[in-house]
């Protein structure tokens, strides 16, 4: 061991080489931090001692190294969320949730007729003013929740708990959207409210249960509604229907009989011309005409004289009486 150290001992190093390795170190540390690369998502904002300098485009840039410039990156092109009541996996922003301890009182609104609501929702937003984002405001995450949370209240605050748990949900997202986008602009926080979505809304726990059953009774009500509407739109159409089926067949039964009456009308003005041109020939026919329509029905027909006084010693009743059997 004693001869190993000695023969490292016995390396020369001189000043120059020391100075060499030292420009080395130097040159490389200048290298190393005189460049950096901006994401394709984000844009870079560039301090130069502390102060704003320029804001740059994704890609490689060089800049002045030993801390002269700094860069922060912004993601202007990412959505970014923040999340009220719950937290999901994976924040890709760091104000995205809050304490989970922190929940409970953040969701726990009082409603315009003095009832509370546990409301879960979500905001949606894009930076799209780099500078206004990281200047104009001292934490601009933590600001957007509180502006978020403060719309919220006043929204809900302004409509019933009935509302809010059923028929409300897309105005109030309409209105807290509008909201929360006016308060970020007066604050130039550079920010744009995509959208404001609500989770879940339920009514407090103590009175959980009984909110379920109404919610129950109302889905059978509207149920039923819809049973009973489906039936009367199944049947009254089938009873127009048949209204107008009947209608039409005595339209048309009604212009049969009046037709076939002008008919019978004609046929007795055209017989009353010929038979006052000549009465005893259109008679004649007339009662032709009658017996060829009456004779063919009639089985048994007996033919008598005018000059005839009696006809039962010509008839025989038994074989009349079998015939008509």
């Amino acid at each position: 061991m004693d001869k190993s150290k000695d023969q490292l001992a016995d390396i020369p190093v001189s000043p120059r080489q020391i100075g060499f390795g030292i420009v080395v170190a130097l040159l490389g540390y200048i290298a190393y931090s005189s460049y950096y690369t901006v994401s394709a998502e984000s844009v870079g904002v560039v301090q130069r001692i502390g102060h704003y300098h320029e804001v740059v485009e994704p890609g490689l840039h060089f800049k002045i190294p030993f801390g002269i410039d700094t860069v922060v990156q912004v993601p202007v092109k990412r959505q970014l969320k923040e999340e009220f009541g719950f937290g999901t996996p994976g924040a890709t922003f760091n104000r995205q949730i809050t304490n989970p301890q922190e929940w409970e009182l953040e969701t726990t609104i009082v409603t315009g007729d003095l009832n509370t609501a546990l409301v879960e929702w979500v905001i949606q937003f894009r930076i799209e003013n780099a500078f206004d984002f990281l200047f104009k405001v001292r934490d601009p995450g933590a600001a957007l929740r509180d502006i978020s949370e403060s719309v919220m209240r006043e929204v809900i605050g302004d409509r019933t708990v009935d509302e809010v748990l059923t028929i409300g949900r897309q105005d109030i997202e309409a209105s807290a959207q509008t909201k929360m986008q006016e308060v970020t602009n007066l604050y130039e926080m550079g920010l744009r409210i995509d959208q404001v979505q609500l989770k879940n809304v339920n009514p407090p726990k103590p009175v959980q249960a009984s909110f379920d059953e109404v919610n129950e009774a109302q889905q059978e009500r509207e149920r039923m509604i819809n049973v009973a509407r489906g039936e009367f739109n199944k049947t009254v159409p089938r009873a127009k229907g048949r209204a107008s089926q009947t209608i039409q067949s005595s339209e048309g039964y009604a212009i049969q009989r009046v037709n076939q009456a002008e008919g019978d009308f004609s046929k007795f003005n055209a017989l009353l011309t010929e038979y006052v041109k000549a009465p005893a020939v259109t008679k004649r026919r007339l009662y032709l005409e009658t017996m060829a329509e009456v004779l063919p029905r009639v089985k048994n027909k007996v033919i008598l004289d005018d000059k005839a006084t009696s006809i039962l010693p010509l008839l025989q009743l038994n074989s009349i009486k079998g015939n008509e059997k």
